[in-house]
């Protein structure tokens, strides 16, 4: 082997090292890889910088465009609402949500998906009271078993798909190339979950529910035209919803203190509800709740584009010591009061009579440029924007039916996964499913640049002849079976995803791979699925798949956590792949009927 090659070995073993080590963003070190390998000579900088303009990464980004459309648009959460219901255990909870995220996570990238749902499953667990750290992983999980399903399902297929294409200079494969191997994986997986995971997993609760929450007051109307118009309480879901409880219902001149679970909803109803910012963001997705209007103000437009923000209120705000309604709020700042909090309580009685003090804290629905322009003024003391947009949800139908478009137009030929993506991404501005102002903030950027330097990384392997060296390796340690070849090459990408990136580990492999393809009688393809299902079945760790990093937090979880019900799925999923992959390649072929070159 060449110096470059031995170079790139080294490299690679110092890249791993850091990935394994460093608990920053992975996408330093891959690009500090990159810039190694360009000042080395093994890589020129048009080769270095060729994985950026990838087809496979271009999907990835367009694909993450749609993902915000459904997360906007509040099509997730319709979803949620229509699927997960109220189940009376945690097996049945789990079961309800993992069909539908696997379900959906086959269509849309997995990472966005796990991203949009963890608040909307953390307000469903305080609604079921059940424990937040018996629902997460199974969230996490199912989402990667979904990203299994088809090629569009994570960005780690695409852009193994986008190395593949330009190594055989061919079409690469088709959507659904992976679907008979990854269903029967994600079958069993589902299943592992529903019936053992409620024993394994910790409960770990919050110790005192309400400590330390800022209690707000928040009032809001049912929506006269909106689909809450004659339901129960209960059962329009305004009931047990963890840190948020209905205070009062005011119908006309009528004000009832102790709301019945069976009292159906009127059209023009105003609810008051106490509770936490979070709790708060949560009853807001609720479609057919609409905030209430203040009399004889000017009605402010629901743009897409609006904001949570709190505010504290300034000793010299010039509504101080008047009502919201007296103020006439809407009009003088341009923003709709949703809550009222002093000193870390709830305000009693109606919300538009609440007189302003210095102090209050308020949550407001506002425009985008609200926060930049009082933090000149002299109203308020504070001002936070919140991460949350309340969705549209008349916008929700019509980003499924962008997303069905896509994976129609992919899965029928009528142009490329790419082209498809693009048309996708595209739409989702246009009609407003995704805001303008948040088109930046859908594209994961780190994630792009870490697929982006660890495709060069690959080509690096392979025009260095490392890739071959490696393959060499692999073949002294199987000899002639092209079973253990299989196996061989699962075991290396499981095992390295649990270390670093699943896209790294991915790419760092699959050169190795498609080099042994010819040598011993398997089909690239199936090489190919093979590399792809080991990099998404990551689950022993938080670090090797980035759904696992995100539930990591919000679930309490430790990492002993991941490792306990991890292994088991790791080895569960492992044993369906190589079993799949069989039946798919010829059970004669893998037993020794296959040739070593």
């Amino acid at each position: 082997m060449t110096f470059q090659g031995w170079f790139t070995l080294a490299v690679v073993a110092l890249t791993l090292a850091a990935l394994a080590r460093l608990h920053g963003p992975p996408h330093r070190v891959l690009l500090a890889a990159l810039v190694a390998l360009v000042a080395g000579g093994v890589l020129a900088p048009t080769e270095a910088l060729a994985g950026f303009a990838n087809e496979g990464l271009a999907t990835v980004a367009a694909l993450f465009v749609v993902a915000a459309g459904l997360t906007h648009s509040g099509a997730v959460d319709l979803l949620v609402h229509h699927l997960l219901g109220e189940p009376r255990t945690v097996q049945s909870a789990i079961a309800r949500l993992a069909l539908p995220v696997a379900a959906v996570s086959a269509f849309v990238n997995n990472t966005p998906v796990v991203a949009a749902l963890i608040p909307a499953v953390l307000g469903w667990a305080r609604r079921l009271q059940v424990a937040p750290s018996k629902l997460l992983i199974p969230l996490s999980y199912a989402a990667i078993l979904g990203g299994t399903l088809t090629l569009v399902g994570t960005s780690t297929n695409l852009v193994v798909n986008g190395y593949y294409q330009k190594f055989n200079q061919g079409e690469g494969l088709s959507l659904f190339a992976i679907t008979p191997v990854g269903l029967p994986v994600a079958l069993v997986g589902i299943a592992f979950m529903v019936w053992w995971f409620p024993g394994l997993l910790p409960e770990r609760r919050d110790r005192a529910p309400f400590a330390d929450l800022r209690s707000f007051t928040l009032e809001v109307a049912v929506d006269p035209a909106g689909p809450l118009v004659g339901k129960r309480i209960a059962e329009a879901g305004l009931r047990h919803l963890g840190r948020l409880f209905l205070v009062e219902l005011a119908r006309g001149d009528t004000v009832l203190a102790a709301v019945s679970p069976e009292e159906r909803l009127q059209g023009g109803d105003r609810l008051v509800f106490a509770g936490d910012t979070r709790a708060v963001a949560d009853l807001l997705r609720i479609k057919g709740l609409v905030p209430v209007p203040e009399p004889g103000a000017n009605p402010a437009p629901r743009r897409l584009e609006r904001r949570l923000v709190e505010a504290v209120v300034s000793p010299r705000c010039s509504a101080l010591g008047l009502t919201l309604r007296e103020a006439r709020f809407r009009d003088r700042f341009g923003a709709a009061v949703l809550a009222v909090a002093r000193g870390g309580e709830r305000v009693a009685g109606n919300l538009g009579t609440i007189r302003l003090r210095a102090g209050d804290t308020l949550l407001l629905e506002t425009p985008p440029d609200f926060a930049a322009r009082e933090r000149q003024g002299e109203d308020f003391l504070l001002i936070q924007e919140l991460d949350e947009i309340p969705p549209r949800h008349e916008r929700a139908w019509l980003a499924l039916a962008i997303l069905a478009g896509v994976v129609a137009a992919a899965a029928t030929g009528l142009c490329s996964m790419l082209e498809a993506a693009l048309v996708g991404a595209l739409a989702t501005v246009v009609t407003g499913c995704c805001p303008a102002d948040r088109l930046e903030r859908s594209l994961d950027l780190p994630v792009l640049l870490a697929i982006g330097a660890s495709l060069a990384l690959g080509t690096a392997l392979h025009q260095s002849g490392a890739a071959r060296w490696l393959a060499d390796g692999v073949l002294a340690l199987a000899g002639d079976h092209p079973w253990l070849v299989l196996c061989l090459v699962y075991a290396a990408v499981s095992l390295l995803t649990e270390l670093i990136t699943n896209n790294a580990a991915a790419l760092l492999v699959l050169p190795v791979a498609l080099d042994l393809a010819p040598r011993t009688g398997l089909a690239e393809e199936t090489l190919v699925i093979a590399v792809m299902m080991a990099a998404s079945a990551s689950f022993a760790t938080p670090l090797g798949y980035q759904c696992n990093l995100m539930v990591y937090g919000p679930g309490g979880y430790r990492f002993a956590d991941f490792l306990r019900v991890g292994i088991p799925m790791n080895l569960l999923a492992g044993a369906a792949t190589l079993a799949a992959l069989a039946l798919r390649e010829g059970l004669g072929a893998l037993t020794g009927g296959g040739a070593l070159l």
